[in-house]
């Protein structure tokens, strides 16, 4: 998703991590107009468009061509502007059958009438039993129709170096003190040593770790939005990243995902990795020769507050201006609940599925080779149960998330701090849902 090319993960349980859009608030945001489709079969041969962002997954569309020859899937990736690329295609009113969106883009997307309610088809509405609670809310907006299907989800953990911190003699940090305090000593005793870096550039991630914080960024009551980007406990997580940027003790000139990051893990420059569950692959692909030194452990927590964090997640929307419903469901409901189709996306892509079937992959209940043969999705698992469900997001998150990413890069040139940019965004928000007369107000 974004510049990040976004993965995300298995639902572990049914009451795993949440970014839940109120039925209410979906709802009754001014023009938030869908588009209703028939769901009558095509008399003949189909082929559909699906656009993604994952690795492999024309793969995954060649096994459903082999299988489905009446329904042919031709896929196009589109991760270097994902957004971007999708924006252009409904403005042309040429946007594909299918598309990958994050569960965080949906309200903005809806509002711009950019999908077709699936609920005319009967296999679309049955579907609901195949996936996690929280990740149909989401793509139901609450149960008011079904404009996507859940793809995967991102709890989040601490990805370490192992050997790096044995051979300084520093414990891994299971709180965010513990984290502060190692990065000082890694630091210490190695000045081209960093224990992470810090994106400026990359508010889902920045978002993850608000959200492990239980800051609320939005909620709904009173018939409007109430925006609380800028709560406290949002201002102690920038506080906390404030301190080590101004320290020195973590990198901010490397965007996620950019050959200069894997470039700095390459030369043992940086310790640890703050990720999600979709991580585990881009490691496992892009640093093979550093297999057997990574392990991967539950997010440090704030004090005795258990609780984790969620980066990502993503659903496969059913596009304004697709001419095949009935073959759209057909093939996305088997994309995301087949389980060979599961195995494969999780195999090529990381993907970590939202689908409950995802549950008995049996790639995710063995040992990780690259990972010392740990099993890392145990982690993931225990991540998702510590997630807070009520999380939500707001109809105009995407121009947030560029206010939040464009002051955030200006605090980490020296211009301002990050708790400025907390401000920057409610302010965005706030403006961003005026300019489209949606009600809000600024919370407490």
């Amino acid at each position: 998703m974004s510049s990040t090319v976004t993965r995300i993960r298995l639902g572990a349980v049914a009451a795993a991590a949440s970014v839940a859009v109120l039925a209410g608030c979906s709802s009754s945001t001014p023009s938030a107009k869908t588009s209703t489709a028939s769901c009558a079969p095509a008399k003949g041969k189909v082929t559909l468009q699906y656009w993604n962002t994952v690795p492999g997954m024309d793969k995954v569309v060649a096994l459903w061509n082999k299988k489905s020859p009446a329904i042919q899937v031709e896929t196009k990736n589109i991760s270097n502007d994902q957004y971007g690329t999708l924006g252009n295609a409904l403005k042309a009113g040429k946007a594909p059958d299918l598309a990958q969106v994050g569960y965080d883009e949906l309200p903005n997307l809806r509002t711009q009438s950019a999908f077709v309610d699936a609920s005319a088809c009967s296999a679309a509405t049955a579907a609901k039993s195949k996936f996690v609670p929280w990740t149909w809310s989401q793509t139901s907006f609450g149960g008011t129709g079904v404009f996507a299907l859940p793809q995967d989800t991102g709890p989040m953990a601490l990805y370490v170096r192992s050997d790096i911190f044995k051979k300084y003699g520093i414990a891994i940090p299971t709180t965010w003190d513990e984290y502060a305090t190692a990065a000082a000593k890694l630091h210490k005793a190695d000045s081209q040593l960093d224990i992470t870096f810090f994106d400026p550039n990359n508010a889902e991630w920045f978002n993850g770790l608000l959200w492990q914080k239980n800051a609320q960024m939005y909620s709904y009551s009173g018939d409007k939005w109430q925006v609380t980007v800028a709560s406290d406990q949002s201002r102690q997580v920038a506080d906390y990243w404030q301190k080590l940027i101004s320290g020195k003790l973590v990198r901010t000139d490397l965007a996620h995902g950019s050959t200069q990051m894997y470039a700095a893990y390459q030369q043992n420059q940086i310790a640890s990795y703050i990720g999600a569950a979709w991580g585990y692959s881009m490691f496992r692909d892009n640093l093979p020769q550093q297999a057997g030194k990574w392990t991967i452990v539950p997010m440090p927590t704030w004090g005795s507050n258990g609780a984790s964090g969620d980066w990502g997640g993503s659903t496969v929307a059913f596009m304004k201006g697709g001419k095949h419903l009935y073959e759209s469901v057909k093939f996305n409901t088997w994309l995301n609940t087949d389980p060979e189709a599961l195995a494969l996306e999780n195999q090529l892509g990381g993907l970590y599925p939202a689908a409950t079937a995802g549950l008995q992959l049996p790639a995710l209940s063995k040992g990780v080779p690259y990972y010392n043969n740990e099993k890392i999705f145990d982690v993931f698992a225990g991540s998702s149960k510590k997630i807070n469900t009520s999380f939500a997001w707001g109809p105009t998150q995407k121009t947030v998330n560029l206010a939040l990413q464009d002051a955030m890069a200006k605090a980490a040139a020296g211009d301002g701090t990050l708790g400025d940019a907390l401000s920057a965004a409610q302010a965005s928000a706030l403006k961003s849902m005026k300019d489209q007369a949606i009600p809000a107000a600024a919370g407490k």
